[in-house]
């Protein structure tokens, strides 16, 4: 309940005209430059709070996370001048792939996998994205070979190199 009631303040401050947020909170500090394009982190809020619920989760939460987290990449990715809809599809399957590997109950994981499946692909992620293609890719790696030790290694630095490279 403590955190329903801490994500439903940053929800409201979020969607809250900047002029009415509290001083004092560093990260709102950071964030008063976006003006309106601050609501669309929200969605970041939205997400988390999608993965309160009581275990095993639901597919359909495990996709409200990732489109979660996938809407808050996207808004961040538009204040840069980035391509939002590569952003989202590329942060959806990130992040996925990254609660695939973090569950721990095995119907949720099997979910998780699914939904990754299921996924659009990200297609060719480029410029300020680069960074997002790294993390998408390694983690869909990890997955694949059923090992979170694929996030490291030659390997995985090997990936990394190309991901950063061709951006897939």
């Amino acid at each position: 309940m403590l955190a329903q009631m801490r994500l439903a303040w940053w929800r409201d401050r979020l969607n809250a005209d900047i002029s009415t947020w509290p001083k004092g909170e560093p990260l709102l500090a950071r964030l008063a430059d976006w003006g309106d394009a601050a609501g669309g982190l929200a969605a970041l809020v939205d997400g988390w709070e999608a993965l309160l619920g009581d275990a095993p989760l639901a597919g359909s939460a495990l996709a409200e996370f990732a489109r979660g987290r996938a809407g808050g990449v996207a808004a961040l990715a538009a204040r840069h001048g980035a391509d939002a809809g590569i952003a989202r599809a590329a942060a959806m399957r990130w992040a996925l792939a990254d609660l695939a590997l973090h569950l721990g109950d095995p119907h949720e994981k099997a979910a998780a996998h699914g939904l990754l499946n299921e996924a659009d692909p990200a297609g060719k992620v480029g410029g300020t994205l680069r960074p997002l293609a790294i993390l998408a890719g390694l983690s869909e790696r990890a997955v694949r070979t059923g090992a979170s030790e694929a996030l490291s290694g030659p390997g995985a630095l090997l990936a990394a190199i190309r991901l950063g490279i061709i951006g897939r």
